[in-house]
């Protein structure tokens, strides 16, 4: 028997098309830890000081202060595209498959989405799962330097999340949107 993950669904857009886990022991979302991260310049500082040489070689970028500012530049852009975002916008658009070989949709498919840094690309990354279409649960964000998210144990632990709370929601026997509405209904 598979052990149970313990997490709450938070809510962040009002008409229930997007939500963030709150992990166990959390005092606040996924979503809202991570955006916090990403606006920390001391904590932005030493992630830099430590994977500057990812930051070269896939970037070439080696100012750390330069890969601080584009950061958060791009979470703001990011963070307001997600929360000011339009009741009928489409998330299918700002959100794609994990895997960029899948060309079909898959039970509670593993999902990202990519900041859109204008003078590079975006290393920022939102991982959700997506309940059906245009209805996603945010599950972690990173800073993803390599090709894959198993070259570095952040990206890494980022995928083992994702994989936990899919796993997570099938063993609660939620496969799609409304099953999902409803187990929130009856654990408030």
């Amino acid at each position: 028997m598979q052990k149970r993950y313990k997490m709450k669904f938070e809510r962040i857009l009002g008409n229930g098309r997007l939500w963030a886990v709150m992990y166990d022991g959390d005092v606040v979302n996924i979503l809202e830890k991570t955006f916090a991260q990403w606006n920390d310049y001391e904590w932005l500082r030493a992630f830099f000081s430590k994977h500057v040489e990812d930051l070269a070689s896939f970037f070439h970028i080696t100012d750390i202060d330069r890969a601080v500012f584009d950061t958060v530049d791009d979470a703001n852009d990011l963070e307001c595209l997600i929360l000011d975002i339009d009741p009928a916008a489409n998330l299918d658009e700002l959100f794609r498959p994990l895997e960029n070989t899948r060309i079909s949709e898959v039970l509670l498919g593993r999902e990202k989405a990519k900041g859109h840094y204008t003078t590079h690309s975006s290393w920022l990354r939102l991982y959700a799962i997506r309940l059906e279409s245009g209805r996603y649960i945010i599950t972690g964000g990173a800073i993803k330097l390599t090709a894959t998210m198993q070259e570095r144990e952040h990206t890494l632990e980022e995928l083992k999340k994702l994989n936990k709370v899919r796993d997570q929601l099938i063993t609660l026997g939620i496969v799609d949107y409304t099953g999902f509405v409803e187990y929130n209904e009856e654990n408030k």
